[in-house]
This record gives C-alpha cells, sequence and structure tokens, in this order.
C-alpha cells in the first residue's frame, strides 16, 4: 500500500490511458454506450456492498477498482459526446463537496454530526444545479427499503420528525392495528396499503435507533439461509425429504442451527 499523493495521480493518469486504448482498439470497450455499463454497474455496487458485509477487506478493493473503471468508462463517453469529460467530474465533485462543508471550508459552526446533515441538506436546495426541493434527491430507482430511509433521513433534516423518538412506538402500534383490520376484513388492496405503512414506520424505528435497516435485513436473510442450509443438509444425511417431514421434526435441526450461530 502506497499513501504517496504523486503515486495515486501517475496511477490516475494509468488508468485513464488504458482507457483510451481500450475505447480506441478493443471491439467490445468501443461499442459500449451509457446504457449499456448502467447495469453492469448496478452488479458491481452489489458486489461491493457484499464484500462490505462480509467484511472482505481484498474484495472491497477489487469492486472499488471496478466502480472506478465504470466512472472512467462514462466520463470517456461523456467527453465524446462533448458533454463532460473526467476533469469536469472531479472538479464539480470538489466544487460540491467545499460548498456543502462550509464548517471546514467557511466560517460556519457545528455542534456535531447531527447539524452537519441538517445543513447539508438545506445547502443542497441552494445550489446552482442542486436539488429544488427536500425530497427531489430521492432517486426513484432506488430499492423502496433504502429509498423509505433516504426519505426520513431527509425530512429529519429539516425538523420533520417526532421530538422524542420514543415517540415512533405508538404510529407502530396505530399502522399494526390498522393492518389487523384490514386483514380480518379480508380488503386485499387495504391490506397491502397498510403493510406498507407499517413497514414504514418499522424503518423510522431502525432509523431513530441509529439501526441501518437494509443492512439489518441482508444479515436477517443470511442468517436464515445459513440455518435452512444446516436442516437441509441434516435432512439429506438421513436419506429424507423436507417435503415428507413435520414441522416439529424440522425444528429440530432449526433450533440447532440456532445454537451454532450464537
Amino acid at each position: 500500500m502506497n499513501n504517496d499523493k504523486s503515486a495515486a495521480l501517475l496511477a490516475f493518469e494509468k488508468l485513464l490511458n488504458i482507457m483510451d486504448e481500450l475505447r480506441e482498439k478493443c471491439p467490445w470497450d468501443r461499442e459500449q454506450t451509457l446504457e449499456s455499463i448502467r447495469p453492469l454497474t448496478i452488479e458491481e455496487t452489489y458486489e461491493l456492498s457484499e464484500g462490505i458485509l462480509d467484511g472482505d477487506l481484498e474484495l472491497i478493493k477489487k469492486e472499488l477498482g471496478d466502480i472506478l473503471l465504470h466512472i472512467v468508462f462514462y466520463a470517456k463517453i461523456g467527453s465524446e459526446k462533448n458533454a463532460f469529460d473526467i476533469t469536469d467530474v472531479i472538479n464539480g465533485l470538489c466544487e460540491k463537496l467545499i460548498f456543502r462543508h462550509p464548517h471546514v471550508f467557511g466560517n460556519v459552526k457545528v455542534k456535531d454530526s447531527t447539524q452537519v446533515v441538517e445543513n447539508w441538506e438545506q445547502l443542497k436546495t441552494k445550489e446552482k444545479d442542486g436539488n429544488k426541493t427536500i425530497l427531489s434527491g430521492v432517486p426513484k430507482v432506488l430499492p423502496a427499503l433504502i429509498k423509505a430511509n433516504r426519505i426520513q433521513e431527509k425530512v429529519r433534516a429539516v425538523g420533520f420528525d417526532w421530538e422524542e423518538r420514543s415517540q415512533v412506538w405508538e404510529k407502530v402500534e396505530e399502522e399494526m392495528g390498522e393492518l389487523k383490520s384490514e386483514i380480518m376484513a379480508n380488503n386485499s388492496d387495504k391490506m397491502e396499503a397498510e403493510f406498507g405503512d407499517l413497514l414504514f414506520s418499522m424503518v423510522n424505528v431502525a432509523r431513530l435507533y441509529n439501526i441501518e435497516p437494509e443492512t439489518a435485513l441482508e444479515r436477517t436473510n443470511r442468517k436464515f439461509i445459513k440455518r435452512f442450509g444446516y436442516l437441509e443438509e441434516k435432512t439429506i444425511k438421513q436419506g429424507r425429504s423436507l417435503k415428507t417431514m413435520t414441522l416439529d421434526e424440522m425444528n429440530v435441526y432449526w433450533e440447532e442451527a440456532k445454537k451454532y450461530d450464537r
């Protein structure tokens, strides 16, 4: 590992030169467009996320490289369209970071990180090409769970939130009661709506108690897969099929799997 900035600049210049060569001489790279790279970028981002959740630093390094390649690729295509180049991308980012950190690059005083976030959201609405409303910066294509969390974070930054976080439990209980009522009435449309409201309120719980909901759910997904895999493996070793077992029989192995997790 080299922390020398001059080495980093040389490495980045090398990457830019490689991209120029690929775009000129490689048939596949030459054919790519902004639209064709997009799904690959999404895939690489999820692979980076997986490395972070696994704590795999080697994988994180690799996937960061892949994402950096995509950034350079997009910028190269942008320069070919005379729209923007990598210099524009970097300068735009620098300007944005300086503008949104007046407590670092200006005379603004902040008490804590919460105030930094509040200032950040308000400053975004004042930028020349920034978000004109508080929620306009939330991408429409975000997964629903992540989107709900970002919506709540943004409105929190302008004061739209509970005075005490414990108050959120009243909302959870209210939404749970409404969902139960619609289930009892067997109203499918309203059941879905009330289930969504309940999920949204639980995302609020996660935010208020400093829990990252997407990460929390993914940890549970992985835990379930691991435990069910144990159950399945034990069943196969016995020459049996899960379809022929009772729930009580499956729960024996499930409880065993839980012990191994502890």
